[in-house]
């Protein structure tokens, strides 16, 4: 088994948002572009959680929004300690940062810098990534196993809802990267 679930059943995860799941059935989903999603889990409580922010932080009024990494970190920790993870035991994959368009140059860089420095100075091991380059990704997260599987897809197909989307039953995508 792959750690995937047969026809889970999917929760995406859009920009500004964060999931917590412990369910064996249930695959966190999200796309990104220039934005970041870290996918957190504890391997010995089963449970994970996936966040997706847009900027590392707004420059003025300090990370007040769930739109920014600061407070995307912070809920997607405190929502996994409320759900039964210890935080001796979270672990951490990075997942996009791309420089899809010039109109929003360096952005990308600057989400996954903070990543890894969050992560770094509050003790979290990074046990994979797939950050940078210039292809989004469509990323699904087992948070039950903490499997992730990534999959490129051209910046041109990219379309990020601004609306939460309706939770589906579909299976994994083929073809994708699995990171384990």
């Amino acid at each position: 088994m792959n750690g995937f679930p047969n026809n889970p059943r999917i929760i995406n995860v859009i920009q500004g948002e964060f999931e917590i799941c412990h369910s064996k059935d249930v695959v966190l989903s999200t796309i990104l572009g220039s934005c970041v999603a870290v996918c957190m889990y504890d391997p010995i409580q089963n449970v994970g959680g996936l966040n997706h922010y847009l900027l590392p932080h707004d420059g003025t009024s300090g990370p007040q929004e769930r739109k920014y990494g600061a407070m995307a970190m912070e809920l997607l920790i405190n929502g996994l300690l409320r759900r039964g993870a210890e935080r001796a035991n979270l672990k951490a994959k990075v997942f996009g940062g791309a420089d899809v368009t010039s109109k929003f140059s360096g952005i990308g860089a600057r989400n996954v810098d903070f990543a890894f420095s969050f992560l770094e100075r509050e003790g979290f091991e990074v046990v994979t990534h797939l950050t940078r380059g210039t292809n989004a990704l469509r990323v699904h997260f087992h948070g039950f196993s903490g499997t992730a599987r990534a999959m490129k897809i051209p910046a041109t197909q990219v379309v990020e809802p601004k609306v939460p989307v309706t939770t589906e039953k579909k299976s994994a995508p083929a073809g994708g990267i699995e990171l384990f």
